[in-house]
């Protein structure tokens, strides 16, 4: 039992549990998962729906992260990949065009592509710092999707464009087939490749990796150009669900979030070892919280403060010393007096 409470992965998977159960007590259909017309729906179904662009978002930052980096553009991103799609698909003549969808969809990845060359070549080329490299990028990109969507809400119309973030395949929501799809192939890149020991090498030790003749620079660059694939992913599948690119409201903070979900994950912001299961993990666990605050009817002005206490709790309970700290409190016995003797 010790061992398991030592993975890093039984706490947030603990809480995770805690919070579904919870939701029971106040919807006691919670767990109840229907099929109509083909489609899965259920609370649980929304929440998988709910996780998949933070699943993406956490995903990338997971591996720029591991480098000793930290991506804070991912949101702008995101905004930059939905707003140009629609954009391109609005200009269409026939909107339910599936080459057209699919050139937008393949334009919007690559310009995402692209911004990842840049944040990467700030980073390991010239050298400024990942904070401030991307936070150029997250300031200047919001500006850029204003100027994509010339500050208005782009609506779209396209069938073959809502499948991605509304659409079902074998009752499964295909914006969660696509996540699965990304996660596994990153996981087995990363596990079944030497790739994932030079990103922890890289992330570890910068000085002892480039001694080692491991190409640091190329590897940074890399992380980063995932990171905002993935993000552009995530805006594909956010516009694609709301019919529309919102450049204000697309992927708005969602990079801190994504830090926090990798975190809870088990991954170190020092860099170093990594766990993608754990951070998809977090993002489950970040969407199931924001579900269970409506469910349990938490007032909303006090809802930022609840996640807050929960996050508390499970940091907390994913410390080691805290836990040793509270074990050993209750391991001690007060001391007895001495019995008397009498004479």
């Amino acid at each position: 039992m010790s061992n398991l409470t030592r993975h890093r992965l039984f706490w947030p998977a603990a809480v995770l549990v805690l919070l579904l159960a919870s939701n029971v007590f106040f919807a006691p259909r919670f767990f109840t998962i229907t099929l109509q017309d083909g489609h899965l729906y259920g609370s649980l179904i929304d929440i998988l729906r709910s996780a998949t662009p933070l699943a993406l978002v956490a995903l990338g930052m997971t591996m720029v992260i591991a480098t000793g980096g930290i991506d804070l553009s991912l949101g702008s991103i995101m905004a930059i990949s939905g707003a140009l799609a629609c954009l391109i698909i609005g200009d269409l003549p026939n909107q339910n065009s599936v080459g057209g969808v699919l050139i937008a969809v393949g334009v919007a990845l690559v310009l995402s592509a692209l911004l990842g060359v840049w944040n990467g070549v700030l980073v390991s080329v010239i050298g400024i710092q990942p904070i401030i490299a991307t936070l150029i990028l997250m300031v200047a990109g919001r500006g850029i999707a204003q100027l994509i969507t010339d500050g208005q809400i782009i609506n779209v119309t396209s069938a073959p464009y809502r499948v991605i973030g509304a659409g079902y395949l074998l009752g499964i929501p295909v914006s969660v087939i696509i996540v699965a799809v990304v996660v596994a192939a990153a996981m087995l890149l990363v596990r079944r490749s030497a790739l994932g020991v030079l990103i922890e090498s890289v992330g570890a030790s910068p000085t002892a990796s480039r001694l080692a003749g491991i190409r640091a620079r190329g590897l940074t660059i890399t992380v980063y150009v995932f990171a905002a694939f993935c993000a552009g992913i995530a805006g594909l599948i956010f516009s694609s669900n709301v019919a529309s690119a919102d450049s204000n409201a697309a992927g708005n903070l969602i990079e801190l979030d994504a830090i926090l979900a990798v975190v809870i994950g088990g991954t170190a912001l020092t860099g170093g070892r990594f766990s993608i299961a754990g951070s998809v993990l977090g993002a489950v666990l970040i969407s199931a919280l924001d579900i269970t605050t409506y469910t349990i009817g938490v007032p909303a002005e006090t809802t930022l403060l609840f996640k807050a206490v929960v996050v508390v709790v499970l940091c907390l309970s994913q410390s080691a010393a805290f836990r040793a700290a509270v074990f050993r409190r209750r391991a001690a016995v007060p001391a007895t007096p001495a019995a008397e003797v009498s004479a």
